[in-house]
Protein backbone atom coordinates (compact mmCIF):
# COMPACT_ATOMS: atom_id res chain seq x y z
CA UNK A 1 0.00 0.00 0.00
CA UNK A 2 1.00 3.37 -0.88
CA UNK A 3 1.73 6.40 1.18
CA UNK A 4 -1.16 8.38 -0.68
CA UNK A 5 -3.50 5.05 -0.56
CA UNK A 6 -2.74 4.89 3.66
CA UNK A 7 -3.08 8.67 4.51
CA UNK A 8 -6.37 8.47 2.22
CA UNK A 9 -7.86 5.35 4.24
CA UNK A 10 -7.37 7.59 7.48
CA UNK A 11 -8.92 10.71 6.23
CA UNK A 12 -11.80 8.22 5.15
CA UNK A 13 -12.05 6.45 8.68
CA UNK A 14 -12.08 10.40 10.27
CA UNK A 15 -14.76 11.13 8.22
CA UNK A 16 -16.71 8.02 8.88
CA UNK A 17 -16.88 9.06 12.37
CA UNK A 18 -17.68 12.78 11.83
CA UNK A 19 -20.98 15.05 11.57
CA UNK A 20 -23.81 14.01 9.28
CA UNK A 21 -23.69 15.54 5.79
CA UNK A 22 -25.57 18.87 4.27
CA UNK A 23 -28.41 16.89 3.16
CA UNK A 24 -28.64 14.76 6.37
CA UNK A 25 -31.47 16.24 9.00
CA UNK A 26 -29.78 17.14 12.30
CA UNK A 27 -31.86 16.43 15.50
CA UNK A 28 -32.98 19.40 17.56
CA UNK A 29 -34.82 17.67 20.65
CA UNK A 30 -33.90 20.74 23.06
CA UNK A 31 -35.92 23.26 24.86
CA UNK A 32 -37.26 25.92 23.05
CA UNK A 33 -37.62 27.94 25.57
CA UNK A 34 -37.62 27.41 29.64
CA UNK A 35 -41.46 28.25 30.60
CA UNK A 36 -44.53 29.66 29.36
CA UNK A 37 -44.00 33.93 30.21
CA UNK A 38 -46.59 35.76 29.00
CA UNK A 39 -45.62 38.87 26.68
CA UNK A 40 -44.93 41.28 29.63
CA UNK A 41 -43.06 39.23 31.76
CA UNK A 42 -40.71 38.37 28.94
CA UNK A 43 -40.20 42.07 28.06
CA UNK A 44 -39.57 42.24 31.82
CA UNK A 45 -37.69 39.58 31.82
CA UNK A 46 -35.26 41.56 29.26
CA UNK A 47 -35.35 44.32 31.24
CA UNK A 48 -33.91 42.73 33.99
CA UNK A 49 -30.85 40.66 32.50
CA UNK A 50 -29.97 43.74 30.51
CA UNK A 51 -29.67 45.85 33.71
CA UNK A 52 -27.55 42.80 35.20
CA UNK A 53 -25.67 43.02 32.33
CA UNK A 54 -24.88 46.91 33.31
CA UNK A 55 -26.79 48.19 30.60
CA UNK A 56 -29.08 51.32 31.12
CA UNK A 57 -32.52 50.48 29.85
CA UNK A 58 -35.73 52.70 29.53
CA UNK A 59 -39.09 52.31 28.10
CA UNK A 60 -41.07 54.32 26.16
CA UNK A 61 -43.30 55.12 23.32
CA UNK A 62 -42.78 55.93 19.96
CA UNK A 63 -44.45 59.58 20.53
CA UNK A 64 -42.11 60.26 23.40
CA UNK A 65 -38.93 58.24 21.42
CA UNK A 66 -37.46 61.13 20.03
CA UNK A 67 -37.37 62.82 22.93
CA UNK A 68 -35.60 60.20 25.38
CA UNK A 69 -33.12 59.92 22.27
CA UNK A 70 -32.74 63.84 22.45
CA UNK A 71 -32.31 63.81 26.38
CA UNK A 72 -30.08 60.64 26.37
CA UNK A 73 -27.74 62.35 23.77
CA UNK A 74 -27.97 65.86 25.41
CA UNK A 75 -27.08 64.33 29.23
CA UNK A 76 -24.28 62.32 27.44
CA UNK A 77 -23.43 65.34 26.20
CA UNK A 78 -22.49 64.42 22.71
CA UNK A 79 -21.75 66.80 20.25
CA UNK A 80 -22.35 64.03 17.28
CA UNK A 81 -23.75 61.20 16.61
CA UNK A 82 -23.22 58.37 14.25
CA UNK A 83 -26.21 57.26 12.53
CA UNK A 84 -27.20 53.94 10.19
CA UNK A 85 -27.86 54.76 6.74
CA UNK A 86 -31.67 53.25 7.56
CA UNK A 87 -32.12 54.55 10.74
CA UNK A 88 -35.88 56.14 11.07
CA UNK A 89 -35.16 60.03 10.87
CA UNK A 90 -38.36 60.25 13.33
CA UNK A 91 -36.01 58.98 15.97
CA UNK A 92 -33.29 61.85 15.69
CA UNK A 93 -35.91 64.59 14.60
CA UNK A 94 -35.46 65.91 18.83
CA UNK A 95 -31.83 65.95 19.03
CA UNK A 96 -29.37 68.45 18.44
CA UNK A 97 -26.06 66.27 17.95
CA UNK A 98 -24.61 66.49 14.17
CA UNK A 99 -25.08 63.51 12.65
CA UNK A 100 -22.41 61.95 10.93
CA UNK A 101 -22.86 59.19 8.53
CA UNK A 102 -20.95 56.29 8.20
CA UNK A 103 -18.62 55.82 4.60
CA UNK A 104 -16.38 53.28 3.12
CA UNK A 105 -13.64 56.37 3.64
CA UNK A 106 -14.07 56.67 7.15
CA UNK A 107 -10.98 55.60 9.07
CA UNK A 108 -11.27 54.43 13.05
CA UNK A 109 -9.29 57.17 13.76
CA UNK A 110 -12.14 59.60 12.78
CA UNK A 111 -15.18 57.24 14.23
CA UNK A 112 -12.89 57.33 17.39
CA UNK A 113 -13.80 61.13 17.29
CA UNK A 114 -17.61 60.88 17.35
CA UNK A 115 -19.56 60.23 21.06
CA UNK A 116 -22.61 58.37 20.29
CA UNK A 117 -24.09 56.06 17.81
CA UNK A 118 -27.88 55.69 17.67
CA UNK A 119 -29.17 51.81 16.41
CA UNK A 120 -31.79 49.74 15.72
CA UNK A 121 -32.16 45.76 16.69
CA UNK A 122 -32.80 42.25 14.38
CA UNK A 123 -33.69 40.59 17.69
CA UNK A 124 -33.33 41.02 21.58
CA UNK A 125 -33.23 37.75 23.60
CA UNK A 126 -35.06 37.95 27.67
CA UNK A 127 -33.21 35.02 28.82
CA UNK A 128 -29.73 35.63 28.16
CA UNK A 129 -30.03 40.08 28.20
CA UNK A 130 -28.79 39.88 24.89
CA UNK A 131 -29.65 42.22 21.54
CA UNK A 132 -28.48 40.79 17.97
CA UNK A 133 -27.74 43.68 15.52
CA UNK A 134 -27.71 41.91 11.72
CA UNK A 135 -26.62 44.92 9.52
CA UNK A 136 -29.57 46.46 8.63
CA UNK A 137 -29.78 49.65 6.73
CA UNK A 138 -31.34 50.51 10.85
CA UNK A 139 -28.43 49.37 12.52
CA UNK A 140 -25.28 49.84 9.96
CA UNK A 141 -21.95 47.92 10.07
CA UNK A 142 -20.80 46.43 12.82
CA UNK A 143 -17.52 49.02 13.41
CA UNK A 144 -20.19 51.85 14.00
CA UNK A 145 -21.05 50.11 17.04
CA UNK A 146 -17.66 49.23 18.28
CA UNK A 147 -15.64 52.28 18.11
CA UNK A 148 -17.96 55.15 19.83
CA UNK A 149 -17.78 54.74 23.45
CA UNK A 150 -21.99 55.46 23.63
CA UNK A 151 -24.70 53.12 22.20
CA UNK A 152 -28.07 53.82 22.29
CA UNK A 153 -30.26 50.78 21.04
CA UNK A 154 -33.42 50.44 20.35
CA UNK A 155 -36.00 47.61 20.42
CA UNK A 156 -39.76 47.33 19.20
CA UNK A 157 -41.41 45.95 21.68
CA UNK A 158 -42.93 43.06 21.77
CA UNK A 159 -42.32 41.92 18.27
CA UNK A 160 -38.31 42.18 17.77
CA UNK A 161 -38.31 40.24 21.75
CA UNK A 162 -37.95 36.81 22.32
CA UNK A 163 -37.64 34.38 25.27
CA UNK A 164 -34.76 32.04 23.95
CA UNK A 165 -31.80 31.92 21.82
CA UNK A 166 -33.05 28.86 19.70
CA UNK A 167 -36.41 31.41 18.99
CA UNK A 168 -33.12 34.40 18.01
CA UNK A 169 -32.06 31.75 15.49
CA UNK A 170 -35.08 30.98 13.81
CA UNK A 171 -35.07 34.74 12.98
CA UNK A 172 -31.62 35.59 11.84
CA UNK A 173 -29.78 34.88 8.60
CA UNK A 174 -26.68 33.33 9.13
CA UNK A 175 -24.90 34.81 6.87
CA UNK A 176 -25.56 38.17 7.87
CA UNK A 177 -22.74 39.80 10.01
CA UNK A 178 -23.73 39.29 13.16
CA UNK A 179 -23.10 41.12 16.52
CA UNK A 180 -24.47 39.47 19.88
CA UNK A 181 -24.33 42.21 22.97
CA UNK A 182 -24.55 41.72 26.04
CA UNK A 183 -23.77 44.76 28.24
CA UNK A 184 -21.65 47.20 27.28
CA UNK A 185 -17.79 46.19 26.03
CA UNK A 186 -16.23 44.16 28.96
CA UNK A 187 -13.22 41.49 29.81
CA UNK A 188 -10.99 40.97 32.58
CA UNK A 189 -7.79 40.15 33.21
CA UNK A 190 -6.04 37.32 35.22
CA UNK A 191 -6.58 38.74 38.79
CA UNK A 192 -10.72 39.33 37.44
CA UNK A 193 -10.36 43.58 37.52
CA UNK A 194 -13.40 44.27 34.94
CA UNK A 195 -12.27 47.13 32.50
CA UNK A 196 -15.10 48.13 30.47
CA UNK A 197 -14.27 49.57 26.73
CA UNK A 198 -11.75 47.45 25.31
CA UNK A 199 -13.69 46.58 22.44
CA UNK A 200 -16.80 48.33 22.19
CA UNK A 201 -18.56 50.94 23.38
CA UNK A 202 -18.29 51.87 27.84
CA UNK A 203 -22.00 52.47 27.43
CA UNK A 204 -24.78 50.39 26.40
CA UNK A 205 -28.14 52.48 26.59
CA UNK A 206 -31.46 50.44 25.10
CA UNK A 207 -34.80 51.55 25.11
CA UNK A 208 -37.65 49.35 24.71
CA UNK A 209 -40.26 51.31 22.88
CA UNK A 210 -43.63 49.69 22.41
CA UNK A 211 -46.32 51.68 20.32
CA UNK A 212 -47.72 55.01 21.16
CA UNK A 213 -51.52 55.30 21.45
Amino acid sequence: MSSRERILGRVRRALADGPPGEDTAVERGYLRQHGDLGTAQTVDLLAENLADYRAIVHRTDTEELPYLVARLLAERGSQSVLVPPGLPPEWMSAADATRVHDREVNTARELDKVESVVTGCAVAIAETGTIVLDGSPDQGRRRITLVPDHHICVVRVPEQVVSSVPQALERLDPARPLTWISGPSATSDIELDRVEGVHGPRTLEVVLVTAGT
